[in-house]
């Protein structure tokens, strides 16, 4: 007779949370800046070029790129995504760097302990830290919106820590 038994279940999934950097110029307004700029430039270029001053042009060229790829730069930074899964047995962050390396940690959920230094009083840094080891993330958000993790993560472990304890 067939097995019938079913393929293990996934953990359950108690908190799920995706952090990313926050980029508010959009793909239309970066070429209209860019469109912007390059035209103010080769504005600037040209009567620079009028008065004798030619060799301007080749900086005011460079200027464009410069800011071009400053922008390029920022983008590519805002790939940068941060996961944090608490399941029934564990904490799982797990980071993925714009080159798409990926770093990968395990707490056990009753032993975290979520330390959060205050904007004001430091440099408002989400720690995770369990038995000598730590990890911080969270480090691209808004005082804001840490603070807003934070809670919503403490929550989530101290319902997890009542359901084991009672």
């Amino acid at each position: 007779m067939p097995s019938t038994a079913s393929p293990s279940a996934a953990p359950a999934l108690h908190f799920d949370a995706l952090l990313m950097p926050h980029r508010s110029l959009g793909r239309t307004g970066f070429a209209l800046l860019m469109g912007a700029i390059s035209l103010a430039s080769f504005a600037a270029g040209f009567g620079f070029w009028w008065l004798g001053a030619w060799p301007i042009c080749g900086f005011m060229g460079l200027d464009v790129a410069l800011i071009y790829f400053a922008f390029r730069l920022s983008y590519r930074a805002g790939r940068l995504a941060e996961t944090v899964q608490l399941t029934d047995s564990e904490l799982l962050v797990r980071r993925t760097q714009p080159n798409g390396k990926v770093e990968t940690w395990r707490f056990q959920p009753y032993w975290v302990r979520v330390s959060f230094t205050e904007p004001a009083a430091g440099d408002g840094q989400i720690r995770l830290v369990s038995h000598g080891r730590e990890v911080v993330i969270g480090s691209f958000l808004a005082p804001p919106e840490r603070a807003a993790f934070v809670k919503a993560l403490r929550e989530a472990l101290g319902r997890h820590r009542l359901s084991i304890a009672g």
